[in-house]
């Protein structure tokens, strides 16, 4: 469980954008992933709400699972944990604070990253074993929910902010304290092929770039 949690730090201190992929097809995910590494996005999330999402899965852990992080989003219901591990995945993300999940989640060994709104949400979610919190719809709670946060929660908590999300607002979430990011439309949607998917990608990985660079 502990080594899960250490890989998922590394994963996002190497690159800290977690792509999306909502509504992608089976057929189509290998090149998608393949244009996600060039870019040297290093975790990919696919909603359950996706056609055949399993299938997508088993084919990340299997092509990619010894170099990215590969898991689902839009896990709803503890059932779905044991359905994610078996196609090979080791990343649960939820859209809200589903406790029960989370513990699923963690007795399977798995890395979870559960949604929250609210800051009693987000305690309870880091006392039932949370490795990360998503702040979420992040374009509707703002930088000054994080940054409000962050002066409350453990010193070590991982909030990743998930919701509007694109290379124009990254710099302000970054100076609000974020480490991680959840990018949806704005790394992939429903008909982008894999030369935009890198393109986009490569946009969000460098906006993290400069947002990072020491003021001149």
């Amino acid at each position: 469980m502990e080594l899960e949690q250490t890989d998922f730090r590394r994963s996002i201190a190497r690159c800290p954008i977690i792509a999306i992929l909502r509504g992608v097809k089976h057929t189509e995910i290998e090149s998608i992933a393949v244009a996600l590494e060039e870019a040297g996005v290093g975790v990919v999330e696919v909603p359950l709400n996706s056609p055949e999402p399993y299938k997508s899965i088993e084919i990340l852990a299997r092509l990619f699972g010894d170099r990215m992080l590969v898991g689902a989003g839009t896990v709803l219901e503890p059932s779905q944990v044991a359905d994610v591990a078996s196609a090979g995945g080791r990343l649960i993300v939820t859209p809200g604070a589903d406790l029960d999940v989370v513990r699923s989640a963690k007795k399977a060994g798995m890395v979870v990253c559960p949604g929250f709104f609210t800051p009693t949400e987000a305690f309870a979610l880091l006392k039932a074993g949370a490795d990360a919190i998503k702040l979420f719809p992040a374009e509707v709670l703002g930088t000054g929910m994080l940054k409000a946060l962050q002066a409350v929660l453990p010193k070590d908590s991982l909030v990743i902010p998930v919701g509007g999300v694109d290379s124009g607002t990254i710099p302000a979430w970054i100076q609000a304290g974020a480490r991680g990011f959840g990018a949806g439309s704005s790394i992939y949607k429903p008909g982008d092929d894999a030369a935009a998917v890198k393109r986009k990608a490569s946009l969000l990985v460098e906006a993290v770039k400069h947002a990072n660079e020491p003021a001149s």
